[in-house]
């Protein structure tokens, strides 16, 4: 297990193969398809095929990823923060998800600002790009929150976006 920074409330590590009945829960979270989209992880099976091509993937090729958040002392997954490097982006974006349960709490900016941290430091990463649904107004607001800037729209995966940008010190 590596983990890549900890807040007061909160432990951020990578994910692993671990994770699978996590990822298939999360990803199949109502409010997990209506603003990020249907990944198609019905099965344990696609899960572990989920972890293995995608946020395994991108520590290998990139050095960052989409990281488990869970609460610290109790070791209970709560979401995902991280970064990721997508083909129709210039820079990479910052991207998280939480369980509704979890939601309104803080712990989304709490994680978000530590990536950005972390990404900063480790990695020299001076723009973060962060992309939403038009309808997310939470995600916008805490975007807005941290530092990001609204700077136009971006098409993925055949869905308009509203596009942010941050600048890191």
């Amino acid at each position: 297990m590596t983990v890549l920074c900890e807040t007061e409330r909160l432990i951020i590590r990578q994910l692993d193969l671990g994770d699978a009945d996590f990822i298939l829960r999360l990803l199949n979270d109502e409010s997990f398809i209506r603003y990020i989209g249907d990944k198609k992880v019905r099965t344990r099976e696609d899960a572990i095929n989920h972890l293995t091509n995608g946020p395994m993937a991108s520590y290998k090729t990139n050095g960052f990823g989409l990281n488990l958040v869970q609460l610290k002392g109790e070791s209970t997954p709560i979401g995902m923060c991280g970064l990721l490097k997508r083909e129709e982006l210039e820079h990479p974006d910052l991207g998280y998800a939480f369980f509704p349960e979890f939601c309104g709490k803080g712990y989304a900016r709490e994680a978000a600002e530590a990536v950005l941290k972390q990404a900063v430091a480790e990695h020299s990463m001076h723009t973060i790009l962060a992309v939403t649904a038009p309808n997310n107004l939470r995600s916008m607001h805490l975007l807005e929150s941290i530092g990001f800037n609204l700077t136009g729209t971006k098409e993925l995966y055949g869905l308009e976006n509203n596009l942010f940008e941050y600048h890191g010190r």
